[in-house]
């Protein structure tokens, strides 16, 4: 969400509450570094990013700061200075008002707490901020836990549900993965039954690695290399020579169906053996 003057006005006349800080100091670094830390902790879970407000009294009235590219340098510097670890995600950004001008950070929480400020873990404390305890650490710590997902659950940034084979899920896949009388009964748009399968997320609406590995129409232009390839060689090593190649691209639906074929037909090899006059015996190479 782009943060603007209606907004912010909005935070300056609430109560200093758990996701604003506000200060007219210019030059307390440690404050700012401290803020930011405990914003990207979200202990409270608030889920949205946090406001340090440069610029503002305690009771939401503005105090305007000179603002120089100077000083815009050295907020964003915070984040990348090494003194906050794991570097957190912000924007810095000067606002311009009737009064005069202040400068806004939005700070967004975390997907793998807990961030420390000279090693130690900042948090939000109701309107106040304060050092982490131990229980507030092992809150952190869990939600680093429940944040860690595997690369297949993850989000693929970038692609759309049109980058699925809608057909394929719906007649190939969900017979076979959904009783037939729960399907008869799901009224659900596909977005939401790829959701609850694992292929799509609808928070960031787009879907996850595996929807694009299952269905995708385009594979490799998310996943380059995500392919399988066969290749025989001439001897026992694989510096013999060459004797063929093959590359199965495509998702896994269509690739596995032509992997079956494939190996049923070129690679087993079959061929029919003589045991005696009238009968003879069929051998594999596999």
């Amino acid at each position: 969400m782009a943060i603007t003057k209606d907004y912010i006005r909005g935070l300056l006349g609430d109560l200093e509450n758990d996701s604003v800080e506000r200060t007219i100091s210019t030059t307390n670094t440690d404050k700012f570094g401290q803020a930011i830390c405990a914003f990207a902790n979200d202990l409270p879970c608030n889920n949205h990013p946090g406001y340090l407000i440069i610029g503002a009294e305690d009771d939401g009235s503005l105090h305007p700061i000179h603002v120089t590219d100077e000083l815009l340098k050295n907020i964003a510097g915070i984040r990348t200075d090494g003194n906050i670890q794991p570097q957190p995600s912000m924007t810095v950004q000067k606002l311009t008002f009737q009064e005069g001008d202040i400068v806004v950070v939005e700070v967004y929480p975390t997907k793998m707490p807990p961030v420390k400020y000279k090693g130690r873990i900042w948090v939000r404390i109701g309107p106040r901020k304060g050092v982490a305890n131990e229980d507030d650490e092992r809150r952190l710590y869990e939600k680093r836990v429940a944040n860690i997902k595997t690369f297949d659950a993850m989000p693929c940034i970038g692609a759309t549900v049109d980058d699925l084979d809608i057909a394929m899920f719906r007649q190939l896949y969900l017979p076979k993965a959904v009783p037939e009388d729960v399907l008869r009964e799901d009224g659900r748009d596909v977005e939401l039954q790829l959701q609850s399968l694992g292929f799509f997320d609808k928070r960031y609406g787009c879907p996850t690695y595996a929807g694009i590995l299952f269905f995708g129409k385009q594979v490799e232009r998310f996943l380059p290399g995500a392919y399988i390839q066969y290749v025989r060689f001439g001897g026992k090593g694989r510096e013999s020579e060459v004797k063929s190649e093959y590359k199965f691209a495509g998702n896994l639906c269509e690739v596995l169906f032509r992997l079956d074929t494939f190996v049923d037909t070129s690679i087993i090899n079959r061929r029919p053996v003589p045991v005696s006059a009238l009968r003879e015996k069929t051998l594999m190479d596999y």
